[in-house]
């Protein structure tokens, strides 16, 4: 299944891949060389949680290099449509008087991070936006309620 990221999305997934194998992997590799030295396994704590996060780690490092492997970097077309890799501006339809403008960047789900603004496509809100433009108005079920946005911008 092919994945679709942003160039900074890749970048950003490729910096991960090489922290987790350059400097993560030294790092556990010397915590369970120290807890091993100290004696019986089948005990210690530190030995247990340290191969807990080797787990962790290693499965991560493959989750990453499947997503790249099967990622395609995606530009937005400038045809004033909403699709991946597209910023939206929105602005909520609420009723009142003053309006809050937002951005939104539309992205696949291996680059979603709420906290910077970026959720996938296959989002409820990811989806009602792909192929709309500038001043149409989207419409959405969420957990409070139906929302109703106007695109006010597509970047």
């Amino acid at each position: 299944m092919t994945e679709y990221l942003t160039f900074e999305g890749w970048q950003k997934l490729k910096k991960e891949l090489e922290y987790l194998e350059k400097v993560k992997r030294k790092e556990i590799a010397e915590k369970l060389k120290q807890s091993a030295a100290q004696g019986d396994l089948k005990e210690n704590a530190e030995y247990d949680a340290a191969k807990e996060e080797q787990s962790f780690v290693e499965g991560r490092i493959q989750e990453l290099k499947q997503i790249l492997a099967q990622t395609e970097i995606i530009k937005p077309k400038s045809d004033n449509k909403a699709q991946l890799g597209s910023t939206v501006e929105l602005v909520l339809k609420d009723g009142k008087k003053k309006k809050e403008k937002f951005l939104i960047m539309l992205v696949g789900p291996a680059e979603t991070d709420l906290s910077c603004n970026k959720i996938s496509i296959q989002s409820p809100l990811g989806q009602a936006l792909i192929n709309k433009q500038t001043g149409d108005i989207v419409e959405v079920e969420t957990p409070a309620g139906r929302k109703k946005y106007q695109i006010v911008k597509i970047l």
